[in-house]
């Protein structure tokens, strides 16, 4: 089996490790001629983040609790790629897909919002502009018409 084209980095320093990845291959569903019966082009990544060593404590926890739903066995993230006739093209998108996804999954959470308060200029300028409004609706009725 060829290496992958380089290392998949998840954030800073740390990557998915080649070792750490399990790969599989199968037959890409739908049509294809006759070279789609024939070759495994369907690329399926498994990477255990229950057991790997490569991610802090705090990583793994984070993504452990943020992928739960798509974790298989409850530890083992799995992508699969098939969007391309050629094998190789299904590995390398299905390993930037399970290094954006392990990115995304151990980011830290936004910090958390500040209330601030509203003010005292915006909201006069909002009540002057709906006492103005009322007045031009007021202004619409037909009363002392006569």
């Amino acid at each position: 089996m060829e290496p992958m084209s380089g290392p998949y980095y998840i954030r800073g320093a740390v990557a998915l490790p080649e070792a750490e990845l399990t790969w599989r291959f199968t037959r890409s569903s739908g049509p294809g001629g006759q070279h789609v019966n024939t070759s495994d082009s369907q690329a399926e990544l498994r990477f255990d983040l229950g057991r790997t060593e490569a991610l802090p404590e705090v990583w793994k926890s984070r993504a452990l609790d943020r992928l739960a739903t798509r974790l298989v066995d409850g530890t083992v993230l799995v992508v699969r790629a098939s969007e391309h006739r050629s094998q190789w093209r299904n590995r390398e998108t299905a390993a930037v897909r399970m290094a954006s996804l392990l990115a995304e999954a151990t980011a830290p959470p936004p910090p958390p919002r500040r209330k601030k308060k509203v003010p005292r200029g915006i909201n006069e300028r909002r009540l002057r502009q709906k006492k103005q409004r009322s007045e031009v609706k007021r202004g619409r009725t037909g009363r002392g018409w006569d």
